[in-house]
């Protein structure tokens, strides 16, 4: 469930900067982000750390470089041994920010190493990379003795602040997961590893329509989402109302990547639990059920399709709806 007191910063913000604001899912400030002015794509998005890093320019346009390049170096066990980076080739990869004094680090560092045990002895090549953002060297290697993979060396700060800068890291535990090419498959690292205990999942390829839970919760933060309620505890009709959302979000997604953007909503289904209670409650939403929404969090607004039945055209017309901004918002 969103904390309010998450969002309520944005209260203040004007509608047209909020877009921006929803565009490049900014959830920290200050936040600076460098843009391509003739595509408007994204060149950095961790703009304060390249103002920090390189303050004289010498590194401009500061686009992003291939992970390869950016991981380039000596990588250390926490037994003391070093491994040079091209001991990755072939390997899939996960990129761990985190750091001992974060309680949900620890948590989640506790599940990923059961995770990473299972994953390779299943016999994937599998490798994770610690890239620490302790407050010194000693809490960082009291914090690695618990891990059984790799990590950036704690000393070489300019090689874990160009990882920050690569992904655009505004918080932490973040696990990005990477091909063996080096792309990323998914931002979501956290999310998967808590919902797949046994990892079946691996790599976890972003699904189009999610079942909201505890653990993937945190994402209606990111940004707007199309949130269909079911109330019902039924699996079945969880899933049916999956397969009735998937085309819309499936063509939604593919539009936005064609254009090297990301999708402007994300897709969930909700059941029947205290957390969607929760939310409810929260967003003042009717009881009915089922109930197509969007919920924009940093926006603090809602749109909401009450009708008895939901149908694919129905939802595709709210989509186009919203996105062509024809859609008047109520507030949360």
């Amino acid at each position: 469930m969103p904390d309010p007191s998450s969002v309520c910063f944005l209260e203040t913000v004007p509608v047209g900067e909020l877009k921006l604001w929803n565009k490049y899912r900014i959830s920290n400030i200050p936040s600076l982000i460098f843009l391509d002015a003739t595509s408007g794509k994204v060149v950095c998005r961790n703009g304060l750390l390249v103002i920090r890093d390189d303050p004289e320019g010498l590194e401009f346009p500061w686009g992003p470089k291939p992970f390869r390049e950016v991981i380039a170096g000596p990588l250390l066990r926490n037994n003391g041994q070093s491994l040079e980076s091209s001991s990755l080739e072939g390997s899939h990869v996960g990129v761990y920010f985190s750091a001992h004094w974060c309680p949900p680090c620890r948590s989640l560092t506790r599940v990923l190493v059961e995770s990473y045990r299972k994953i390779k002895e299943a016999g994937q090549k599998f490798e994770i990379i610690f890239v620490s953002a302790d407050r010194s060297e000693d809490s960082f290697k009291q914090y690695f003795s618990e891990m059984p993979w790799l990590a950036v060396p704690y000393t070489d700060e300019a090689r874990r602040s160009r990882l920050n800068r690569l992904y655009g890291i505004q918080g932490i535990p973040t696990l990005i997961v990477l091909d063996p090419q080096g792309e990323v498959i998914t931002r979501q690292g956290r999310v998967e590893v808590l919902n797949d205990e046994d990892c079946r999942g691996f790599p976890w390829h972003p699904k189009p329509v999610l079942e909201l839970s505890d653990s993937n919760a945190v994402q209606l933060n990111e940004g707007p989402c199309l949130v269909l309620f079911v109330d019902s505890e039924d699996d079945g009709e969880s899933e049916a109302a999956k397969q009735l959302i998937q085309p819309i979000a499936e063509k939604i997604i593919a539009k936005y990547k064609a254009k090297e953007e990301e999708a402007p909503l994300l897709f969930f289904v909700a059941g029947e639990d205290d957390m969607t209670d929760s939310l409810r409650d929260y967003t003042n939403l009717p009881e009915a059920a089922p109930l197509l929404t969007i919920l924009d969090m940093s926006a603090r607004a809602k749109y909401v399709m009450d009708v008895e039945e939901i149908t694919p055209a129905i939802v595709e017309a709210f989509v186009n709806d919203f996105l062509a901004e024809k859609l008047k918002p109520e507030p949360i």
